[in-house]
């Protein structure tokens, strides 16, 4: 695992969750780029610069934290049109007003292709961690998982996405997390897939999982699901439940925490 190496030369306490708690702040910054994460023939300017926004915003939601500022950095191609600058601007824009963000700077650069890289500064007093997770703790994810790589799919077999699809449109669970920080334990969001971002809370915790149902790859080894990964004590499920349903978010619970050895069979999705 490249990613993990290259990450591990880097060691200090801030490095680990979705971004980095400073004191009350959270900074935490993703890369959204041309024919690594999208390709211009299958969203629109307007919906490539919602989707570099929404997961970005992703980080700071998986920890709780209520996100302030964005830092925009554009590297653009030559051939760019005035009418796609615009587009850009109006979804980075749009989205930054849904979550009261102010859009404070950033760079712009001349490039071969569109590349786009956010960073978002947070505010959270309860700060949610990957690393609370105890063993027999119960392990959740929000929503419905597989969709995304299901529409990849599509779109490299030249096929057509909705309106809707997931991969264009990301559903972030701030309301479900502002409700439910008090009863969890741990928690990311969904990014690499699921079996994969176990693995990061499984080094983490030194923990493994007792799995209560077999998980097909379709739904384990999705990636850029936006959804959220939760680690809870059994205690609070309840609680939790009721607080999901309130939220009318999806709480799928899965597995258990245990002293049991870890790995996923999923392919990296970096390198």
């Amino acid at each position: 695992m490249k990613e993990s190496y290259f990450i591990s030369q880097f060691d200090n306490v801030y490095i680990g969750d979705d971004g980095a708690l400073i004191d009350e702040k959270v900074y935490s910054k993703d890369a959204f780029f041309q024919d690594v994460h999208f390709k211009t023939e299958w969203m629109s300017h307007y919906q490539i610069a919602k989707k570099a926004m929404m997961i970005n915003i992703s980080d700071a939601i998986a920890m709780n934290a209520k996100p302030n500022y964005a830092l925009l950095s554009v590297a653009m191609p030559s051939d760019i049109t005035k009418k796609q600058m615009r587009e850009l601007a109006t979804g980075f824009k749009d989205v930054a007003s849904i979550y009261d963000i102010q859009i404070i700077g950033g760079d712009t650069i001349s490039n071969t292709k569109l590349d786009i890289t956010i960073t978002i500064i947070s505010h959270t007093k309860k700060p949610l961690l990957r690393s609370g997770m105890r063993d027999k703790h119960l392990v959740a994810y929000t929503g419905e998982l597989g969709r995304s790589k299901k529409d990849l799919k599509r779109l490299f077999n030249l096929g057509r996405l909705h309106k809707n699809s997931k991969f264009l449109n990301i559903e972030l669970r701030d309301k479900f997390i502002g409700k439910s920080q008090r009863y969890l334990s741990a928690g990311m969001d969904i990014s690499d897939g699921l079996f994969s971002d176990l693995a990061k809370l499984s080094k983490l915790n030194r923990l493994g999982y007792k799995f209560y149902k077999k998980l097909s790859k379709h739904i384990a080894c999705s990636g850029e699901e936006y959804e959220m990964l939760v680690a809870f004590d059994k205690r609070d499920k309840k609680s939790l439940i009721r607080r999901a349903k309130q939220t009318r978010t999806p709480l799928n619970i899965f597995a258990q925490a245990s002293r049991v050895k870890y790995r996923t069979k999923c392919k990296e999705h970096h390198f």
